[in-house]
């Protein structure tokens, strides 16, 4: 393996991780609400899983509709 690919890893890593971890926690959410903006959870589901990093950002600031 070569240094570059290796730093590539060392940056692309964490984030994938972080990615990962905002993807569930905002899949988890948006399970447990009974209502969201727009009222179609499903919207939300792709909002969140092809947003990549932004996806779940922008349904925590967003999507969820306080009750």
């Amino acid at each position: 393996m070569s240094v570059l690919s290796r730093v590539n890893l060392m940056i692309i890593a964490p984030l994938l991780f972080v990615q990962l971890i905002l993807q569930v926690a905002a899949l988890v959410d948006l399970y447990k609400r009974e209502q969201v903006l727009g009222g179609k959870k499903w919207i939300w589901v792709l909002v969140i899983i092809i947003g990549e990093i932004l996806g779940p950002v922008i349904y925590f600031v967003f999507g969820r509709k306080e009750a």
